[in-house]
């Protein structure tokens, strides 16, 4: 399927949002705006929007009978081919409030695995967008109504795994096992070779919201030429490159795919494979637009992601993007704030800065350690030597014991690989 056909024609769409008993407002109106970003983003024009105060959704239509009814007369007006609910939905509330408006309805999840589909280039990227998607409609494939109807026609119907939808739910299952076995394979494939490198260089990841300015960062550090445009999820596929610090110690440094509000777990568990990156990293780089009125939450958002990652409890350097913006003080960001960086990538302001805090931050976590080497990873040796200061050596009958002063990183990994190497020798008896 072509995707760029589906955009010749940009969609006629109506927002739909609810406020909930104990829902903070400005939090409310945000998503809305979120929203609506998201829309455009998938190649929609916004005609329409529409907000209901309620205790809770209505199990049949989402919206009251009214406002359901409210909805239908604005995509009449605006002859709306689309309307987006902020909120999940269920293939009950879909079907009934496709039949009252007379209009094809998605919600928030089915619209950011829309936009996934649009961008996901590799072919590790489309599988995972595959796996994300099929999980999401099985248990929604009865009773699809327009949906069904109109497959590949338009925003929250495009992807590789919509030409599926036809299959029995048998077939259906049977493609999620095959999906997870290939992204397994992959997944597996890229740690042989992460494993195989000599270079053994320190890994940092850029992290953060979506448009926080990840690729344009990487761009200003390592003079690279990644995507970097001024809408969501510009960056779908991890991208990494070399860097030379103030140090004169070369690292290398990966862009990985923004966080958003509401990420749907469907997404976050077809792309744990390379989610789990984060896991190798020796530091993360938390970028944050400090310029968005939202910022304090799209931080917790991207803290709270990376906690159910396992991913946590990794140093962080918080670097608070396009200060340029910013008009007078700085805002108050958060209680780690004082410990970030205010940079803007795309001036270059506060890069120096940052570089130097990268190096610091890598050189002073330093370790006195003893290892033991076997003569069958003797090879280590040399890896020691270079990037550490061996305090004492003693030679054993069955190998060498050497007591190193080096950074927790390369301990950490020169540790890995004695753990690695050792397995190997166990799998093979």
């Amino acid at each position: 399927m072509n995707n760029s056909k589906e955009l010749d024609k940009s969609e006629k769409v109506v927002l739909v949002g609810i406020e909930l008993t104990g829902d903070n407002p400005e939090a409310v109106i945000e998503s809305m705006k979120e929203l609506a970003r998201l829309a455009q983003t998938a190649g929609g024009t916004i005609v329409g929007q529409l907000m209901q105060k309620k205790e809770k959704p209505s199990p049949a239509t989402f919206l009251g009978k009214g406002k359901a009814q409210e909805a239908a007369q604005l995509c009449l007006e605006t002859e709306a081919d689309v309307l987006i609910c902020d909120r999940e939905l269920s293939s009950t509330q879909t079907r009934n409030l496709e039949e009252i408006t007379k209009t094809r309805v998605i919600d928030r999840s089915r619209l950011i695995l829309d936009i996934f589909a649009l961008g996901a280039k590799t072919r590790e990227g489309k599988l995972q967008v595959e796996l994300a998607q099929i999980n999401y409609l099985l248990p929604r494939l009865t009773g699809q109504g327009l949906l069904m109807s109109r497959l590949g026609g338009g925003i929250g119907t495009r992807g590789p795994g919509e030409t599926k939808l036809e299959m029995d739910r048998r077939r259906i299952r049977k493609r999620i096992v095959d999906l997870k076995k290939t992204l397994e394979e992959i997944k597996c494939h890229r740690r042989i070779i992460r494993e195989g490198r000599t270079d053994y260089l320190p890994q940092v990841s850029i992290v953060g919201y979506t448009n926080s300015g990840k690729s344009t960062l990487l761009n200003m550090l390592t003079g690279s030429e990644v995507l970097a445009e001024d809408k969501l999820f510009a960056t779908l596929d991890t991208t990494t490159r070399s860097l030379l610090l103030p140090n004169n110690e070369k690292i290398l440094i990966t862009d990985t795919v923004g966080f958003i509000n509401n990420l749907p777990h469907h997404l976050v568990a077809a792309f744990r494979a390379t989610l789990e990156e984060l896991q190798e990293a020796d530091l993360l780089l938390h970028i944050i637009d400090s310029s968005h009125p939202n910022a304090t939450n799209q931080e917790k958002t991207v803290i709270k992601v990376l906690e159910s990652l396992g991913a946590g409890d990794k140093p962080i350097i918080t670097v608070y993007n396009k200060s340029d913006l910013l008009e007078g003080e700085y805002p108050q960001l958060s209680g780690s704030r004082d410990k970030g960086v205010f940079i803007s990538a795309v001036t270059g302001y506060g890069i120096d800065g940052l570089l130097q805090k990268i190096a610091s931050t890598i050189e002073r976590r330093r370790i006195r350690k003893t290892f033991f080497l076997s003569f069958a990873n003797s090879n280590l040796l040399k890896l020691l030597y270079d990037k550490g200061k061996v305090i004492k050596e003693e030679h054993l009958y069955q190998g060498l014991s050497i007591e190193v002063e080096m950074e927790e990183i390369w301990a950490n990994k020169v540790e890995a690989l004695l753990k690695a190497e050792k397995t190997a020798q166990i799998a093979d008896k």
